[in-house]
Order: structure tokens, then C-alpha cells, then sequence
């Protein structure tokens, strides 16, 4: 047993309202410089959408993070011993074209421009050559686009829906889609950490945050292909690679991250999670079917004394210790199981879950009149006739399993029903309570899952401890020479001279 703590997230999607509020805190703390100004390190998608860049999703062209070949995990991109052959070629890296060429405007036009009828306009010009551009994409172009042939139909999560279920998504009538906020993942198996043939990107041991070392980096970019998630930038000005760092900074002095403060939809759970790293390379090797399984099952009882012990040993805090207790993101994911991670198919283990979408209220009208409901379903939709389909949120949350992501609709969907029974009174008491039991859960459960949904404070969101003198220290040493750096493998650091 090799217990590591990880700081980790949750994002309530029924909750997000998609104003973009997080994205532009991110923007204008970190990437609003010369090199970044294409990168979103917290980006907003609209789903059913490609995302940013442009289908991301899509592994056969992108070949990130991990698979499974002769029983063994290794990088999709490429074999361990093959990396120094393609060392200067990288095909499946997302062009500017996937992201989009970011652009300002010629604003001294407005004051230096000929005398003329008409009032003059400050054209757009490229940031990256200087030259007038064409504006034909950029940051979250398919923003609320949900019913679109453009973007819409060429989600790649679409793939496991029938030809009759893509219109009924898409069509006007049945219009739906919810939004996806994506940050860095900053996983537990990081296929970034392992395709980085220079080992500037590790894992902090005191917390599980994945950084770039600027200094070592050389911009190779494996990390920028190696990422199923597309969360590592090149900066084309300095050479080098950057990625979401969770604000730590502000982590480390007891602040939350600038997209969570900032958050005006409150989505966002923040806690520790305790993980067993011994248990990595087994749950990889884990068929799709039992992928949400066994990351849950890498997760570790911050109550259990030997985890308790064994995470002494790795020098976690009894602070630590004691948020990793009280995590909400410990109650969401492992002890309710209503968030999923992104995509566990690519076998990185992130560490910012999700939960789905459940939807509106459907109610019952006859005329334009109200009806009095008779049963649950003339209030709330099925969830096998949800306007989402379910094949879609499995392969977006469960490996294309539907079983994980049923769980955690039915046992919500039973605590909206619940909560109905008890405040508006217009479903029967009894028929509620069986629906708890149904979705396996109770009274107890249910009135936590509504508390923590509804009426949290912000410390019950957000429950990380202030960094030790000591552990701040370490942050300021060479990764390469502490435990868990890595350059072509996950735990073993590379030789200097490569």
C-alpha cells in the first residue's frame, strides 16, 4: 500500500449556467501574455459540441493517453523505445488551426485613418504574424450551439447513437445540451508526465499537482500529443510548455484556484482525495467495462487506520488527513457515487469528476394547462426518454458503459423527486421513498446530497489546508531529484543527459 494525497475537484453540471466567468479568471491571471494568449487553461464547452480544440475527444487522429497492448499500459502515441525515433516529428499534435489563431484589432485606425463618409473600423490582425485575418474560429466558437449540423453532429461521443436518435437530439423541437467546463485533469497515471523525454513535467508528491519546470523544459510538445485531454500548451514565443498549475499559489496559503472563487454558478467541490499508487498499473490494465470501478477502488478510506498509517509513512499532514475526512469530493465520487471522470477509457485516473446533467422538470400540459401529475413520470422524464441520450453521457463519463452513469441519474432523479414530495407535496410521500430505495439510497443520504447540492457554504466546498513550511520549501527543489519525478516512464526519472 502506497497511500499519495491528491488534490481533486468535482463539477456539478445541473448547476452550470456557462457564463464563462471561470474561463476569463484563468485568462487574465495566467495566459493573457504573449505566447498564451491562445491558450484557455479553463475553457467552457457546449455538449453535443467538437470542444476546443476541435474534437479533442478523438484519439484515433490525437493518440493520447494510454492503452492496453500484449497485457501491458503503454502510451497510445508511441512505444517507450521508439520515442527518440520521432523525437522531432509530431503528426498526431493538434495544429493552430484545431485551437484558432488568436487576433487583436488595429485600434489606431480609428484615430490615424483617412477623412471619410463612413465612421472607420479597427480590422482584425493576427497576434502571432501581425497581418490582417480572416476570422473564421476561436475560443468557444460553438458556445450554445448544442442543435448545430456544423458542431453538434460532429461530437465524438455521438458515435455510439442511432441515426434516429441523433435527430431527435439535434432537432429544434428536442433541443438539448448542457456545458462542460474543463480544467487539467492533473491525473494520477498523467500520460503527459510519461511522454516527456526531458522529465520537465511531474507530479508534486505533497499534493498530485501536475507542473511544468520551465527550466528543463525543451519543447519536445510529447506532452501536448500525449494528453487525451488536450490541456498542455506550447507557447510558441518562449518554446516552452504550460498547463493548468490549479493555482497553487493560492492553494498552497488556503485560497481556492481563480476559476473556483470565481465560479457564479457555485458548480465547483474542491477536497483531498487519498489514493493508493501501488494499485496504478492494475487498474489500467482493467477492461473499459470495470474502468469506473476500479478508479473508485484506487480511491483509499481517509478513515481506515492502515491508510491512515501508510499515508504517514509518505509524509502527508495530519491536516491532510483530517480535509481528506471531511472532502466532498471523497462523498461525490466514492461514497455517493454520482461524479465520473472524463473519459476513463484513456486509463490516466483524473482527478476532476463530474456530475451529469440530470435536466429540467417535464410537466405535464394538456391546452396550455397545467395538470395535476399522477405519477412521477408526467413530472420528471424517464431516464430512458431523457431528451440526452444515455449511450451519450456513457461515453462521455463511463467508457461507453451505461451502468455508472444510470447510478448516479436514477439515484439523483430519486432525490429531486424526494425533495418535491416533502416541498411542493404534489408526489406521493411513499412512492418517493421507494424511489430512494430504488436508486439505493435513504433519507439520510439524500437530505446530505440536497445540502451539499443546494445550500453549502463555501467551506464546505472548498476544504484543502495551507501547505506546511516544509512542503512549501520542497516545491522550490529540483523535481528530477525527488520522489515520482519521471521522463519516459511514470516512476522512473530520466538519465541528465537525455
Amino acid at each position: 500500500m502506497d497511500i499519495r494525497s491528491q488534490v481533486a475537484m468535482v463539477f456539478h453540471l445541473d448547476k452550470c449556467i456557462g457564463c464563462h466567468t471561470c474561463s476569463i479568471a484563468c485568462k487574465n491571471v495566467w495566459t493573457d501574455r504573449k505566447g498564451a494568449d491562445y491558450m484557455w487553461w479553463n475553457n467552457v464547452e457546449t455538449k453535443p459540441g467538437t470542444g476546443y480544440p476541435t474534437q479533442w475527444e478523438n484519439q484515433e487522429e490525437y493518440k493520447g493517453g494510454w492503452v492496453v497492448k500484449d497485457g501491458k499500459l503503454q502510451l497510445r502515441l508511441t512505444a517507450k523505445g521508439k520515442f527518440l525515433q520521432k523525437i522531432f516529428h509530431q503528426p498526431s499534435m493538434p495544429t493552430m488551426d484545431e485551437y484558432y489563431e488568436p487576433w487583436t484589432y488595429r485600434y489606431e485606425d480609428l484615430f490615424t485613418g483617412p477623412e471619410q463618409d463612413d465612421q472607420p473600423t479597427a480590422i482584425p490582425i493576427s497576434k502571432v504574424t501581425g497581418e490582417y485575418i480572416d476570422i473564421e474560429a476561436g475560443p468557444n466558437w460553438d458556445d450554445d450551439l448544442g442543435g448545430s449540423t456544423l458542431y453538434a453532429r460532429n461530437d465524438v461521443n455521438l458515435s455510439a447513437l442511432s441515426e434516429e436518435q441523433r435527430l431527435q437530439l439535434l432537432s429544434i423541437e428536442t433541443l438539448v445540451m448542457f456545458y462542460l467546463p474543463r480544467i487539467c485533469n492533473h491525473c494520477a497515471n498523467p500520460a503527459c508526465v510519461a511522454a516527456c523525454p526531458s522529465g520537465a513535467l511531474y507530479k508534486r508528491g505533497e499534493d498530485g499537482i501536475v507542473l511544468v519546470n520551465q527550466k528543463v523544459c525543451r519543447g519536445w510538445r510529447y506532452c501536448v500529443s500525449a494528453c487525451p485531454y488536450k490541456k498542455v500548451f506550447y507557447n510558441w514565443s518562449t518554446g516552452k510548455s504550460e498547463k493548468c498549475l490549479l493555482c497553487y499559489p493560492r492553494v498552497e496559503t488556503g485560497q481556492a484556484p481563480a476559476c473556483f472563487h470565481s465560479c457564479v454558478g457555485r458548480i465547483r467541490y474542491m477536497g483531498v482525495l487519498l489514493y493508493d499508487a501501488d494499485k496504478i498499473q492494475a487498474a489500467g490494465l482493467r477492461p473499459d467495462a470495470e474502468l469506473v470501478t476500479a478508479h473508485r477502488d484506487l480511491l483509499a478510506d481517509p478513515n481506515d487506520p492502515a491508510v491512515i498509517e501508510s499515508a504517514r509513512r509518505n509524509g502527508v499532514s495530519e491536516q491532510t488527513l483530517q480535509a481528506a475526512r471531511k472532502s466532498p469530493v471523497y462523498q461525490f465520487v466514492k461514497a455517493w457515487g454520482l461524479a465520473l471522470a472524463p473519459h476513463p477509457e484513456y486509463r490516466t485516473f483524473p482527478s476532476l469528476f463530474y456530475v451529469p446533467a440530470l435536466g429540467p422538470v417535464t410537466y405535464s400540459m394538456e391546452n396550455g394547462v397545467a395538470l395535476n401529475p399522477t405519477s412521477v413520470d408526467e413530472i420528471f422524464a424517464p431516464l430512458d426518454q431523457a431528451r440526452l441520450p444515455m449511450a451519450y453521457l456513457a461515453n462521455l463519463f463511463g467508457a461507453g458503459q451505461e451502468a455508472p452513469v444510470r447510478y448516479a441519474m436514477k439515484k439523483m432523479l430519486a432525490i429531486r423527486t424526494w425533495k418535491r414530495a416533502q416541498t411542493v407535496g404534489d408526489v406521493d410521500m411513499k412512492l418517493a421513498l421507494a424511489g430512494l430505495r430504488e436508486a439505493d439510497c435513504d433519507p439520510v443520504q439524500a437530505e446530505a446530497i440536497y445540502r451539499i447540492t443546494s445550500l453549502c457554504t463555501f467551506e464546505e466546498r472548498f476544504v484543502i489546508p495551507p501547505s506546511h513550511r516544509e512542503q512549501a520549501v520542497e516545491v522550490l527543489t529540483n523535481p528530477l531529484e525527488r520522489k515520482g519525478a519521471s521522463g519516459f516512464g511514470f516512476r522512473e526519472a530520466p538519465q541528465r543527459g537525455m
